[in-house]
C-alpha cells in the first residue's frame, strides 16, 4: 500500500527536487500542493496537479513543508490541526521548529531533516553529478535527520523517506533538532558561509589591484583544494611554517576575538528567530 505524501510547495526548487524523486521512487500517492497562481500553473507546466492544501492535509499519512522558513509558523498553524492522528509532519530545515514556531500536537510526528549537499571531496565521474552542487539529482551526499517528537519507530519511518527525496544518499546522521541548528545556521552559514563571501570578496580586492580575474580564481580554488586536503587530514600533510604564520597574523585582522559566541545556545536562538521573521539579528 503506497504511503499518501502532501507535499507543499510543490512547485518551488526544493520542492520540485523532491517531486522528481518521489515519481521515480513510485512508493508513494504525492498530493502537489501550492499557494497562488504562479505556483498552480507551474504545476500543471510540467503535468502535476495541484491539490487543495485541506483536503491534501485531511488525507496525508506524510506532510512535507518545502516552503520558505519564514511561512511555516502561519502554514503549520493552517495545516496542523487538519492533519490525521498518528501522520507525521516533515520539515526541511531546522530554523522554525528551533525556532518554537510550528504548531504542535501531541498526536502527530515530527521530523526535521536537511542535505548536507554533494561534499567537495568525492568520487564522481559523471560529469552531471560533479556539476551537481546542491544534491539530490545525480551527486551523492550525506544527510541529517532528527525525530523532534513521536515513536522511536518512526524515526526510521522518517530516516526511509530522507533517502527518497535526497537520493542519492550516502550517509544519514542523525541528530537532535538542536544539534541541527547548530549546524545551519551557526556552523555553515554564519561561520562558513560569511568566510567563503570574504575569499569572494578578497579575489575581487586582489583583480582591482591588478591581478587578472581569472588567474585570482584559479589561484585561490587550488589554494582552496590544497587547504581543505591538509586541515580535513584526507592528505598526510602540514601547512607551511610561513602559512601558520600569516594565519596567525591575519586572525586578529579579519576575525573578532568573540567569534566563537555565535555557537552559544542564545546566539543560535537569535539567529533562527530572525530566519524565521525575516529580519536582521538584534
Amino acid at each position: 500500500m503506497k504511503t499518501t505524501l502532501a507535499l507543499f510547495g510543490a512547485a518551488g526548487k526544493m520542492g520540485g527536487r523532491i517531486s522528481k524523486r518521489l515519481q521515480l521512487a513510485g512508493d508513494f500517492e504525492t498530493l502537489y500542493v501550492e499557494s497562488g497562481e504562479a505556483g498552480v500553473a507551474r504545476l500543471r507546466e510540467r503535468g502535476d496537479t495541484p491539490v487543495d492544501p485541506a483536503q491534501a492535509a485531511q488525507k496525508a499519512d506524510v506532510v512535507i513543508l518545502a516552503i520558505p522558513d519564514k511561512l511555516i509558523g502561519v502554514i503549520s498553524h493552517q495545516v496542523v490541526p487538519l492533519m490525521k492522528p498518528g501522520a507525521m509532519l516533515v520539515c526541511l530545515d531546522p530554523a522554525a521548529p528551533h525556532g518554537g514556531e510550528l504548531l504542535v500536537r501531541p498526536d502527530l510526528s515530527y521530523f526535521v531533516t536537511h542535505p548536507c549537499h554533494p561534499p567537495v571531496v568525492n568520487d564522481e565521474t559523471d560529469p552531471e553529478a560533479r556539476m551537481d552542487f546542491f544534491g539530490a539529482v545525480k551527486a551523492k551526499q550525506h544527510v541529517v535527520a532528527a525525530l523532534m517528537q513521536g515513536p522511536e519507530e518512526d524515526y526510521a519511518r522518517g530516516e526511509a523517506l530522507v533517502r527518497v527525496i535526497f537520493s542519492p544518499v550516502m550517509r544519514v546522521h542523525r541528530v537532535t533538532v538542536e544539534q541541527m541548528a547548530i549546524l545551519e545556521p551557526a556552523l555553515s552559514e554564519t561561520v562558513v558561509l560569511t568566510c567563503m563571501v570574504v575569499i569572494r570578496e578578497a579575489i575581487d580586492e586582489a583583480v582591482k589591484h591588478g591581478v587578472p580575474a581569472q588567474a585570482a580564481r584559479d589561484f585561490v580554488l587550488g589554494h582552496m583544494n590544497v587547504n581543505i586536503g591538509i586541515l580535513f587530514n584526507y592528505i598526510d600533510a602540514q601547512l607551511s611554517d610561513g602559512a601558520k604564520l600569516a594565519v596567525e597574523r591575519a586572525r586578529t585582522t579579519i576575525f573578532q576575538p568573540t567569534w566563537r559566541e555565535v555557537f552559544e545556545p542564545e546566539a543560535v536562538l537569535r539567529e533562527v528567530k530572525a530566519i524565521t521573521q525575516g529580519t536582521s539579528v538584534k
